[in-house]
């Protein structure tokens, strides 16, 4: 038997150095139909501005925060009716929504004048979730500017005049991206948050690396053949055939796909893999290609593609970048020969590609001239053990002499 059901839909968070995000613009209204991956609102972070996604299919039931407002991960945005309930319990589970202490509330901009009441909204009986007070911070010398709570607390802490600055939101309202890169601690507000992730891994996750150079010589000679009658704009790269065989590797050694949580790893079900883009601005963002293994090398260029663009130009989707179970970093043709990644919590594993060169190698004997790549693995030791990190590595070796079969 079905019957409607309403589930949250929740400030999501989009990696392990994010604790809150802004809700910029609905894309939807109370009563419009919703399929599972349709995109519902813009959220702002310091990451850009992001699509959230609804992993669901139903009708918005209710909309209970407004824009422009920053929230806590967590904090219930709308609530979603679901045709049935069969359907639903075939769909993952909704972000867990944490408690909300008076402290964390989020705060509508363009809501009404100041004021210290606290005004409950209506809760449904169906699903217990928390209440989402209206509730405005202290006055301070900033409090009548347009402009979110945390705008207001960077533009204190650097001086700033918003009185200057021109908000590309709603009404005019003053963005984190309207304000100059510079957090309150001096730092650009993207490295800010990269620090704080990476000091976390590194204090709470034992590393260990190892690093293994790969002849890529027949993988080279096949490029240059599927790319010769090629335009320009459609050959493969080398990152695309990296990818898939890493992807393929994974397959044969999943105890590096996935996560470890509460003091036990749990493996993922697909392979997403995280791919690391550096910004022209500055910084780092790591979308993630879904299920890698099933796509040929053609569709991860494409995809490679794709991504690499909207990182650049903003949204990218939310599901890009919660869900990447594998983290790569390329060097490229200007990198270093080998680097030695901070693993993303919480996975368990990283992989860095050196840049490809020139080298003598030996063959069947014979010293010959060909390409080489070094490939360094940094892992979880609660998760995984050296020997398993290097037959994974081996096994990566082993897909790219056969770079036809991939």
């Amino acid at each position: 038997m079905t019957q409607p059901i309403l589930t949250d839909i929740t400030m999501p968070s989009l990696g392990a150095d994010m604790t809150e995000g802004m809700l910029v613009k609905w894309l939807v209204k109370v009563g419009d139909i919703v399929h599972n991956g349709d995109i519902i609102a813009e959220l702002e972070t310091h990451k850009g501005i992001i699509d959230m996604e609804v992993y669901q299919s139903g009708t918005i039931a209710e909309i209970l925060v407004q824009p422009v407002t920053a929230a806590p991960v967590g904090t219930v945005l709308a609530r979603l009716q679901c045709e049935a309930m069969s359907d639903a319990a075939d769909l993952p589970l909704p972000d867990v929504v944490p408690s909300i202490t008076a402290s964390s509330i989020p705060e509508p901009l363009l809501a009404e004048p100041l004021t210290a009441e606290i005004a409950p909204t209506e809760i449904s009986s169906t699903v217990p979730s928390p209440i989402i007070p209206a509730v405005v911070e202290t006055v301070d010398a900033y409090s009548n500017v347009n402009g979110s709570p945390i705008v207001r607390k960077m533009a204190a802490a650097q001086q700033l005049d918003l009185t200057n600055i021109i908000g590309s939101g709603p009404h005019g309202a003053i963005l984190l991206k309207d304000l100059p890169q510079q957090s309150a601690t001096g730092l650009p507000n993207m490295r800010r948050a990269i620090a704080v992730a990476m000091e976390k891994s590194k204090k709470k996750i034992p590393h260990f690396y190892l690093s293994l150079n790969i002849d890529m010589t027949k993988a080279q000679s096949w490029l240059q053949q599927v790319n010769s009658d090629k335009a320009p704009e459609q050959r493969l790269l080398l990152i695309a055939l990296l990818l898939k065989a890493v992807a393929m590797a994974l397959r044969k050694f999943p105890s590096l796909n996935g996560f470890y949580t509460d003091q036990q790893l749990q493996l993922a079900d697909d392979i997403h893999i995280g791919n690391v883009i550096s910004l022209r601005q500055g910084g780092l963002i790591v979308p993630a290609i879904h299920q890698v293994d099933t796509l040929s090398v053609t569709a991860i260029m494409q995809a490679v593609s794709d991504i690499s663009a909207r990182s650049r130009s903003g949204h990218l989707r939310s599901s890009e970048l919660t869900d990447a179970t594998f983290t790569v970093t390329n060097m490229g043709d200007r990198g270093a020969d080998c680097v030695y990644g901070i693993i993303y919590p919480p996975q368990v594993a990283i992989l860095g590609f050196g840049k490809l060169r020139k080298t003598a190698l030996v063959q069947e004997g014979n010293l010959v001239a060909g390409d080489e790549i070094t490939v360094c693995l940094s892992a979880d030791h609660r998760a995984i053990d050296g020997m398993l990190a290097s037959k994974f590595l081996n096994a990566l070796s082993s897909q790219l002499q056969q770079p036809e079969c991939l």
